[in-house]
């Protein structure tokens, strides 16, 4: 009866004892004592095994709560990466925007004939400061990056107003009659009145003559469109230059001329070659300056440097 129970009990609780061999089923069958020792060692182990169970889902946690931080520092990491690279790219703009301000101030030293050295637009800028120094946040950063972006735009359309300004300048200097027709030369007759050398009675002279060797190159003295090339009766061969601000020059008795009409021409720019076409004793350049359609003295625009009184 007893044997009967404890194989009753052993299969209640299905317990299979694995490569045991018939010899160790017997004798627990066989033997209560043994059968309790085996039911023993089965729970060890059943209560082993769930141990064993209850660890591998705290590893499982453990590496799911690992997977997840490694995933929200990898977003972290993305994040700070993207921030970088904008605030690059605004310092790019921002250094892009500093060399052409230096450029443009270059440009500016040279149009407004600044002396060598007035403006170093390459030398660093002195700067200092004391006390406690700490991080900088992005924000923060980001803020200052467009505080300086504003003041360089506002640097920059100021300095172009500026450059138009002494552009128009220099423009307009350069289109007024401001050197010698002719180079190394020396005035023959002036401006005004004077003994008329074919008739011997008195003349109003228009321009100036000025000493040339047939060939001589003769100069445009100021910028300007040729508005006429041609003859003109006493004139001989005949250039005018219009210079865009009420000034107008006129080059005669030329043996030759170079320039056509419509032609774009700068301030020393070869126009024609002296001679003694026309009313005239000799070779030599007869140069003429109209002010608003009335003819001036030239004496006034070209000073005294490089002209003699012959």
């Amino acid at each position: 009866m007893r044997t009967m129970t404890l194989h009753n009990l052993l299969n209640h609780t299905r317990v299979r004892f694995v490569n045991l061999g018939r010899q160790w089923r017997d004798a627990a069958i066989g033997n209560p004592a043994v059968a309790v020792i085996m039911l023993l060692a089965t729970g060890v182990a059943c209560g082993a095994g769930a141990r064993t169970g209850i660890g591998m889902a705290e590893v499982a946690g453990l590496q799911a709560q690992t997977a997840s931080q490694r995933g929200q520092f990898e977003t972290t990491r993305r994040e700070a990466q993207r921030e970088v690279n904008a605030l690059a790219a605004r310092l790019g703009e921002l250094q892009a925007e500093a060399n052409r301000l230096n450029a443009l101030g270059d440009r500016l030293t040279r149009i407004g004939q600044l002396g060598d050295g007035e403006f170093d637009f390459d030398k660093p800028v002195g700067v200092g400061g004391v006390g406690p120094v700490r991080d900088m946040p992005a924000g923060e950063l980001r803020s200052g990056l467009g505080q300086l972006e504003a003041q360089f735009k506002t640097s920059g359309e100021q300095l172009s107003v500026l450059e138009s300004l002494l552009f128009n300048r220099a423009l307009d200097r350069s289109a007024i009659p401001s050197r010698s027709p002719v180079a190394r030369s020396y005035i023959t007759s002036g401006f005004g009145g004077r003994a008329d050398p074919f008739g011997g009675g008195a003349a109003f002279h228009k321009g100036i003559d000025f000493d040339a060797n047939t060939g001589d190159p003769v100069m445009a003295v100021g910028d300007g469109v040729v508005t006429y090339a041609g003859k003109r009766s006493g004139y001989g061969n005949v250039v005018e230059v219009d210079h865009g601000n009420g000034y107008v020059t006129r080059y005669a008795h030329n043996s030759r001329l170079v320039v056509r009409v419509g032609d774009l021409v700068r301030s020393g720019q070869q126009i024609a070659k002296a001679g003694s076409t026309g009313r005239s004793t000799g070779a030599h350049v007869h140069f003429e300056v109209w002010e608003n359609n009335r003819v001036v003295n030239p004496r006034k625009f070209l000073g005294e440097k490089g002209v003699k009184r012959g």
